[in-house]
């Protein structure tokens, strides 16, 4: 998490006052044994997912892809690189839908700079930062128009929208018969569907 900690990840030296070029941290991502974000100078070390975590991320990436066969657009899980270059962003969203050909950064072929929506499942160690810093970096990417915040402890999203005059909208969804329709794509989903064989820890 890059406002928590400035930390090197284990692969690096541990020198808290060390800054790589974009061009450094694609060197040592690339023989990385696990994924690193890069943000302005920073390398930080990306925590791990819980099962509930992966389920839900491939729950939704699932049911965009079976939706979007045939049509134009693109989705991909947080395998994919993502490249800001407004605010020297290099990370892995943990969903992101394209429409129409993915444009790379400069020179790559594993990092792009196009989606029109991200989604990102909520940790604790993330939650501030996927409210916070990170969606204001997300901002800043011309073709996105859509954000959406998934918790994993609880049935519940939250959809920004970006209007026509930029500004974000916020629809919120509770309960397993609330239905999510995304403003980006065509696409609607119940929220049992995102949520499917998510176990949630009983409450204390």
């Amino acid at each position: 998490m890059i406002i928590a900690t400035e930390t090197s990840p284990k692969t690096l030296e541990n020198n808290q006052q060390r800054f790589y070029s974009p061009e450094e941290y694609l060197e040592l991502e690339a023989a990385a044994e696990y994924k690193n974000e890069y943000y302005d100078g920073q390398i930080i070390a990306m925590p791990g997912g819980t099962p509930n975590h992966n389920k839900i991320a491939l729950n939704l990436s699932t049911a965009l892809n079976f939706a979007f066969k045939g049509q134009q657009y693109q989705v991909f899980m947080s395998d994919l690189r993502l490249w800001i270059p407004q605010t020297r962003l290099y990370t892995y969203p943990d969903v992101m839908v394209v429409a129409g050909e993915l444009e790379y950064a400069e020179g790559r072929k594993d990092t792009i700079t196009n989606p029109v929506a991200i989604a990102e499942v909520l940790s604790d160690s993330t939650e501030d930062y996927d409210r916070g810093k990170k969606f204001k970096l997300y901002r800043s990417i011309p073709s996105l128009r859509e954000y959406i915040i998934i918790a994993q402890s609880e049935m519940q999203v939250e959809q920004f929208s970006k209007t026509d005059d930029n500004k974000w909208i916020l629809s919120e969804y509770e309960g397993e018969n609330a239905i999510l329709t995304l403003t980006s794509v065509p696409f609607q989903i119940a929220l049992f569907g995102i949520y499917d064989k998510v176990e949630f820890e009983p409450e204390k």
